[in-house]
């Protein structure tokens, strides 16, 4: 059996590596190719197309990289018609994979689609409108579900693969001794994204914001666990025009942030992350202003932050477009640091965002789903 993946930004990797590896598990001879990064081709998927080349958000920036994200479509609907695969399962990368899975519906290739549009937060017409060209949609948060079940679109709840992924190999204190971390002095990590259009707009103003921390609190110590699809060279570029002393570390993500006392974070599935590990954080977003002005009429959710949207109130501050100043950011990091009841309040409410997303085992299911599409598995 062979499937095609599709996954278009760095998330979107390791979901499809995480559910591939779980596949080879369960039928060790599958097949997986398609678009994906370094995650996936590590889980041995064969990769056809590198999408670190089309990972971007925003009106303005998809229509500047317009042409390669032209060419990425045109090639994955060349795969699905030359290599007829048994199923396609694609990963979140909303508007480009809808395009994708319309294509092969059309060629009879059965789709699986994983991560649903945020159709609770705007365009709640796209139920309907993905129902049309897929055969089942995953969707990972429980509240989704019946948005899908109210337009009759098959649908199936799978678990938060986040919830699988996030665990620290070292302990706390052993973690701490690891990166040469001082237990007695603040910790605060800075985490500016995955797309190089996010440290380019989101880096700046956190090591602003994290000069006058330091100011403040003389021996705060910096962290940045740096994402896969970042280069060093992209981050040295903004790292060497700061005084302060930033550790970067690769490819242990979960053991820093729980080192932390605070985190400046992107927006997206690492404000997630960072809630299951319980540390407090600040949100911080900026979108080109035309983005940001067509949000404003669009969106109809008052948060951007999963942990505030799963649990339907504002416990995490997000600053947003013109709020999101070195000043305002780093208020919010030094009372996290000096007010020990606020801090204490934050990591209360962000235990209940985990009890919202339950046990887990989103990869596993989306790999038995996957099996039982291809009529390898019954439930």
């Amino acid at each position: 059996m062979k499937i095609l993946f599709s996954a278009g930004e760095s998330s979107g990797d390791q979901h499809a590596a995480n559910m591939f590896l779980e596949l080879r598990e369960l039928q060790p001879d599958i097949i997986g190719m398609g678009m994906g990064g370094a995650k996936m081709a590590q889980a041995g998927i064969d990769i056809r197309y590198d999408s670190g080349n089309i990972a971007v958000i925003g009106v303005v920036e998809v229509i500047k990289h317009y042409p390669e994200i032209r060419r990425a479509l045109t090639l994955m609907q060349q795969l699905v018609a030359s290599e007829r695969p048994d199923l396609l399962v694609c990963v979140d990368y909303k508007e480009f994979n809808f395009k994708l899975a319309r294509y092969a519906k059309k060629l009879g290739i059965k789709v699986l689609f994983y991560v649903s549009p945020q159709v609770w937060a705007w365009r709640p017409g796209r139920v309907k409108t993905y129902g049309a060209v897929i055969d089942m949609m995953a969707v990972i948060f429980p509240f989704e579900t019946v948005y899908y079940d109210a337009e009759k679109v098959p649908v199936r709840y799978v678990g938060h693969p986040s919830v699988d992924k996030v665990h620290p190999r070292f302990n706390q204190t052993d973690a701490l001794l690891h990166f040469g971390l001082d237990k007695t002095k603040p910790i605060v990590g800075l985490l500016p994204g995955s797309r190089a259009n996010e440290i380019k707009s989101l880096l700046p103003v956190m090591l602003a914001a994290a000069g006058k921390v330091e100011a403040g609190l003389p021996g705060c110590q910096f962290v940045l666990p740096q994402a896969d699809s970042i280069s060093d060279a992209l981050l040295e570029e903004y790292l060497s025009e700061s005084p302060l002393a930033v550790t970067v570390i690769k490819n242990q993500p979960y053991d820093v942030i729980q080192c932390c006392d605070s985190v400046m974070t992107s927006s997206g599935t690492a404000t997630l992350e960072i809630a299951l590990l319980k540390v407090p954080m600040v949100i911080v977003y900026k979108l080109s202003p035309f983005t940001y002005w067509l949000g404003t009429k669009l969106v109809k959710t008052p948060y951007i932050g999963l942990p505030n949207i799963v649990l339907g109130k504002g416990i995490i501050k997000e600053l947003i477009q013109h709020e999101a100043t070195a000043e305002n950011l780093s208020a919010e990091v030094f009372r996290i640091l000096t007010d020990k009841a606020y801090a204490d309040e934050l990591r209360e409410n962000l235990g209940q965002v985990k009890q919202q997303l339950g046990q887990g085992g989103g990869s596993k299911n989306m790999a038995l789903l996957a099996l039982e599409m291809l009529s390898l598995y019954k439930p």
